[in-house]
């Protein structure tokens, strides 16, 4: 009988951690959106790292065409744990973005940091993706 229960209620713990958030309530005057933050290391694989003027022309080429709307670009001291196993000290890019809860602005986010792996060699691009409410 214990056994049941144990599993009636891992069952719905389980199922509980499947459930969607709940939609973010915005305050009068507020839009629903989305904040993507994006972290770009740049150490590149030959020990050399992304230079200002090749992390320029990727905001130029690749970001702002996504999201003309707007962006924000913060210089970060970043650590992580690279597939080896080894611990990865490098400089870092942050990239903030807001912008609707739809599938074409969900598409540029995974371009963008497909591209950047891509163009860099980087083993990994970090995304944190967040309901938000935003104003102006």
């Amino acid at each position: 009988m214990q056994f049941r229960a144990f599993i009636a209620i891992a069952t719905a713990v389980m199922l509980g951690g499947c459930a969607s958030p709940p939609k973010t309530t915005c305050n009068p005057g507020e839009e629903r959106a989305i904040q993507d933050t994006l972290y770009f290391g740049t150490a590149k694989p030959n020990g050399g790292v992304v230079a200002n003027d090749e992390w320029t022309e990727f905001l130029e080429i690749v970001v702002t065409p996504r999201f003309p709307q707007g962006l924000t670009v913060v210089p970060a001291s970043g650590q992580w744990r690279g597939a080896d196993g080894s611990i990865v000290r490098e400089s870092t890019r942050i990239l903030q973005l807001v912008h609707p809860d739809d599938a074409l602005s969900e598409k540029a986010a995974i371009e963008i940091a497909a591209d950047y792996k891509s163009r860099f060699q980087q083993e990994a691009v970090l995304r944190v993706k967040a309901a938000a409410c935003a104003s102006f």
